[in-house]
């Protein structure tokens, strides 16, 4: 096929596109569920009788798309452990929901120090033709290493906005699904969100997309389980595809 693709048809009435990073730009979401193991293991071990953090389901279910603090809270009180939250300054471990997450942080940044992150290669495809079209795209994230993993990549020029972890903590954004992060992220671009899409593969997020009433939701289903794709229609997605590089295409997902 010769000249630039064609996006499929879903997009066409769109003015600007709002992608999730953690595991829709970037090849980070297996990173963040090992951590999160990492962090969450010696807390259930220590209450006994508790099987370890499932780094698909659990992590899909419960911390996928929120911010730390609220997906160890979360997770947490998914297993009946009510841990204090704790103070800000705490230490990594296991005592508090902070020393948790903190544990996690360590973790994570540990494993991108000694490995680095990889872009998901469709969703450069699918940025690159959105650019030539100049249609603007923001990256949103929960993770205060967002705009670190995409500067990494190299793929950080190809955005005009990004909301990240350290944007919602100075401006006071709730985390997903609140849709606030996405609602930013248009504000950023300058185009209202029914006019806007959402591209993003957490159930949190896609329900935030929902929430926002953005112009389209797309979900993305890494995992291709039995459930995933229904499991992210329910909670908002219009189309659900298994790689955004199929947005590259006459087809609308799945």
């Amino acid at each position: 096929m010769t000249g630039a693709p064609a996006l499929a048809a879903c997009l066409h009435s769109l003015r600007a596109v709002v992608f999730d990073t953690d595991g829709v730009i970037t090849d980070s979401a297996r990173v963040h569920a090992a951590a999160w193991k990492g962090a969450f293991d010696p807390v259930l071990a220590a209450a006994g009788g508790q099987r370890p953090f499932d780094p698909v389901d659990d992590y899909l279910r419960h911390v996928d798309g929120r911010s730390r603090q609220d997906g160890a809270a979360a997770f947490l009180r998914s297993r009946g452990l009510d841990l204090p939250l704790g103070d800000p300054d705490d230490a990594p471990g296991t005592e508090t929901v902070r020393a948790v997450a903190a544990r996690k942080d360590e973790l994570f940044t540990a494993s991108l120090r000694a490995h680095g992150i990889a872009t998901w290669p469709g969703t450069v495809r699918l940025l690159r033709a959105l650019r030539s079209r100049r249609v603007p795209c923001a990256a949103v994230s929960a993770s205060r290493h967002a705009t670190e993993l995409l500067t990494a990549a190299e793929v950080l020029p190809l955005f005009r906005a990004v909301v990240d972890g350290n944007e919602a903590r100075r401006l006071g954004l709730p985390g997903k699904p609140d849709p606030a992060l996405f609602v930013e992220a248009a504000r950023r671009l300058g185009v209202p969100a029914r006019d806007t899409a959402v591209v993003e593969d957490a159930l949190a997020g896609v329900e935030a997309g929902r929430r926002g009433g953005f112009g389209l939701v797309v979900g993305v289903d890494r995992t291709a389980g039995p459930d995933s794709a229904a499991a992210l229609r329910r909670h908002g997605a219009d189309v659900v595809v298994t790689d955004p590089g199929e947005l590259l295409t006459s087809g609308e997902g799945r």
